[in-house]
């Protein structure tokens, strides 16, 4: 596949933790777990309402073009519990770790990140042309939400509650940076289908970033998304499970996780653009079976062809899954032949109830 140009493309502002999972937490009873999840919903509606409407009228970019190198640009800085991002500058590039483990964790984050796309599929940075990777940490006061921006990440330290600091999962990070790749790249808009497939390409490459930092294979990988964010007190594993949907916590204040493992319950809804956190289960539990049918790491044959598909030419911004499912059976064609990885991917759509032909 040719490579995508980069052009026009509409940046949108993505959490980690879903609308829906903060909505059910701000109805607990208890103040000291429905506050901060009240403040957190406004917060970020805000900076979505924000971000809508910045990306309506053209603007020159806030964030310093890089150059193409094997090294990342990674810049680091602390909101000290303020919302004026990026705050006061903590760490760049080649420095010696700080005390602040925040710091620290997201700016390995950040590196692991680069390093997948770097080394797997020879893409430097999320644009390929070696764009600053920037952090900031310590956002607001008991935020509950990590999120990419469109320039730039931000982690909140949790409420310790429900919540703990969004930079103990390394998967987080490369969840949200994948957001950023996909701006640069197939710039999927964010409703329906497609904003379900967005979030996917996020839990994906989010999940491969983390097998990829612990030299996982397929079979040893967990698979979750966000495991370690939970507090002690929350009845569950993660935010999401991408080998089943629909298990990653059953809570008595969080509820039971929604997410839909086929298409047989997929989530008509008009909430949180359709359903994008939701439906995105669907997607994700494709991946998971191509990527254990195939074996040995994730991130080279089964992610290659998602790689192949989220970067190149063939991928309109309003696709569904079945444009996606026809399209990754195309890139299977095009890099493995008549061999068993086509197989293996029409057979991982079958079994989720996406048509790929």
């Amino acid at each position: 596949m040719q490579p995508r140009p980069q052009h026009g493309f509409h940046p949108v502002f993505c959490t980690i933790v879903p609308p829906h999972v903060l909505d059910k937490l701000s109805q607990a009873d208890d103040p000291v777990l429905s506050g901060p999840a009240r403040r957190t919903l406004e917060g970020d509606a805000a900076r979505r309402t924000r971000r809508q409407m910045t990306t309506l009228v053209p603007s020159v970019p806030t964030v310093a073009t890089g150059t193409e190198s094997d090294k990342p640009e990674r810049i680091l800085y602390d909101c000290r519990h303020g919302t004026q991002l990026p705050g006061f500058k903590v760490r760049s590039e080649g420095e010696q770790p700080t005390q602040d483990a925040s710091v620290n964790r997201a700016y390995a984050g950040l590196g692991a990140t680069f390093e997948l796309l770097l080394t797997a599929y020879g893409r430097c940075s999320i644009d390929g042309n070696g764009l600053p990777l920037i952090g900031s940490v310590h956002y607001d006061e008991q935020y509950n939400n990590a999120f990419f921006d469109g320039e730039q990440m931000v982690f909140g330290d949790g409420d310790g509650e429900i919540f703990l600091d969004f930079t103990v999962a390394i998967d987080v990070i490369g969840h949200e940076l994948t957001h950023g790749l996909t701006q640069y790249t197939a710039n999927l808009s964010y409703f329906g289908q497609s904003g379900a497939l967005n979030e996917s390409m996020s839990d994906v490459f989010g999940s491969l970033v983390k097998q990829y930092s612990l030299g996982q294979t397929a079979d040893q990988a967990d698979w979750l998304i966000g495991a370690g964010l939970l507090a002690p007190r929350v009845q569950g594993e993660a935010l999401r499970s991408m080998k089943s949907p629909g298990t990653a916590y059953d809570d008595d204040v969080l509820g039971k996780d929604p997410q839909p493992a086929s298409m047989e319950d997929y989530i008509h809804t008009t909430e949180d653009n359709g359903g994008v956190h939701l439906n995105s289960g669907i997607p994700n539990r494709a991946f998971y079976l191509l990527a254990t049918a195939l074996g040995g790491n994730a991130w080279e044959r089964a992610g290659r062809l998602w790689f192949d598909v989220l970067t190149g030419d063939g991928l309109a911004g309003d696709a569904d899954f079945s444009d996606f499912a026809r399209l990754t059976v195309e890139a299977a064609k095009d890099r493995y032949g008549e061999g068993d990885e086509l197989e293996a991917v029409r057979k991982a759509w079958s079994e989720v109830g996406v048509p790929s032909a």
